[in-house]
């Protein structure tokens, strides 16, 4: 069976209309049906893996080193396999990821379910899935301007950003939970590895897709040479694009301003500020993912703004300001409602970058922008979280909010003037692509 053309979107029924429209894809739905399935795997990892840690009498600082093995394992990969995934076609890459993670899982889970499963084993685990969410992510966001039109990718990342909320941090540690209240960790680590295996299934159902790359004149060289080349040519890409490297130097020092806030600060919020609890706090978070899922699906659901690179830092730097409230608040839902703006002002940009790279990054380099921007946020991501406690300490919770709710809106206004972003908006219109064409296939 054929894929419909640019043309036959136009006539596609209404299911296939705003957010869905990439679906009338049969290679799209191959791959956003393994994307759920890992996500789901991933989800219910990570709420498994802490209850066995505590099945075996672990404690903190055993969940901590089995969490560490999954951050280094990303950190080791993230520039690598951006490296790769323009080197080596990207179906490939996710299939050996994916068919290396499902082989983890089911060692593990059998360990579990024999009930010899040690906290090293567990560790040993965590640091594969690092090391292949280094390589899944460039290969993914390289691989899908290859099977969905340029018109569709902003509904692409759209449904995505939905997703990750919803299977990642909502339906798989539910799942997780519920199997391990009813049977043992080692259940809900069993089904993990059965939505492994899943998305290793979609994969090998899914078509080859050629590489965007011609790489005919680089045969004979050196392989090192040859990938530290690539390594360079990336960041020098970077370094002499403007709008990508204010975009990135702002989200670096937003994720240095905002994470450790998110991540560590507001549960003190909700119990020092507002007098809650565990419970309260699920529901802050909750909010905060809910409304980032819904932000998602409504920018799929429209075109990609005239002012893209405008709105988006906007965007972030406004989203921001909840923390003020968050910091100043001595009622549950006030926190609620901050956290609700915050999650969907935070997320519904990332729609637009995750387009706007795969729209204006040439192909041959996009997975290594896309690690680049993956690395970015791995290295400052436990840098903020580690300041977000002591900074607290010295200034006091309020200050650290207030702070890191005001200052990055003025960085964001300046990254948008000294990269004269809105004139190269302007000289680079994406709201309506000139082609619209899905690339055929691989034959090979």
């Amino acid at each position: 069976m054929t894929e419909p053309t640019a043309a036959d979107a136009d006539t596609a029924s209404r299911w296939f209309r705003g957010p869905f429209r990439p679906f009338q894809y049969g290679q799209y739905r191959l791959l956003t049906g393994s994307l759920t399935a890992s996500l789901l795997g991933e989800g219910l990892w990570l709420m498994a893996m802490v209850w066995q840690v505590i099945a075996l009498g672990g404690g903190a600082a055993d969940l901590s080193i089995v969490s560490t093995g999954t951050a280094v394992g990303m950190v080791a990969t993230a520039l690598l396999g951006g490296v790769v995934a323009d080197r080596v076609p990207q179906r490939r890459i996710l299939l050996v990821t994916e068919t290396v993670l499902a082989t983890a899982a089911i060692v593990i889970a059998v360990l579990a379910l024999l009930g010899v499963v040690q906290i090293w084993q567990l560790a040993a685990v965590a640091l594969i899935r690092g090391l292949g969410s280094g390589f899944y992510y460039p290969a993914y966001s390289a691989m899908l301007p290859s099977i969905v039109p340029a018109s569709h990718l902003l509904a692409a990342n759209g449904f995505e950003g939905m997703l990750r909320p919803v299977a990642l941090q909502a339906a798989g540690p539910a799942l997780a939970s519920l199997m391990v209240a009813a049977h043992s960790p080692a259940a809900a680590l069993t089904v993990g590895a059965a939505a492994q295996v899943a998305a290793a299934v979609f994969l090998v159902l899914l078509r080859p897709v050629a590489l965007r790359r011609d790489r005919s004149a680089e045969a004979g060289g050196h392989p090192v040479r040859s990938m530290l080349a690539d390594l360079r040519e990336g960041f020098v890409y970077m370094v002499k694009t403007p709008w990508l490297l204010a975009t990135l130097v702002f989200s670096a020092l937003m994720v240095l301003l905002v994470m450790g806030p998110i991540e560590v600060l507001i549960p003190f919020a909700v119990k020092d500020g507002a007098g809650g609890g565990p419970k309260d706090h699920a529901i802050v978070m909750a909010a905060f993912g809910i409304s980032g899922a819904i932000a998602s699906l409504a920018m799929a659901s429209r075109r990609l703004p005239r002012r893209y690179l405008t709105v988006m830092n906007v965007m972030w730097g406004l989203a921001s300001l909840p923390f003020v409230l968050i910091g100043v608040a001595d009622q549950i839902w006030l926190i609620v409602v901050a956290a609700f703006v915050l999650g969907a002002l935070f997320n519904a940009p990332m729609v637009i970058w995750g387009t706007l790279l795969q729209r204006r990054v040439p192909p041959a380099l996009l997975g290594r922008v896309s690690s680049l921007d993956f690395f970015v946020s791995l290295v400052f991501m436990p840098i903020s979280m580690a300041l977000a406690g002591p900074v607290s300490e010295a200034v006091g919770l309020t200050p650290t909010f207030v702070i890191a709710g005001l200052l990055p809106l003025p960085i964001a206004i300046a990254a948008i003037l000294l990269a004269r972003l809105p004139a190269d908006e302007i000289a680079h219109p994406l709201d309506h692509p000139a082609e619209d064409a899905v690339p055929a296939p691989a034959t090979s």
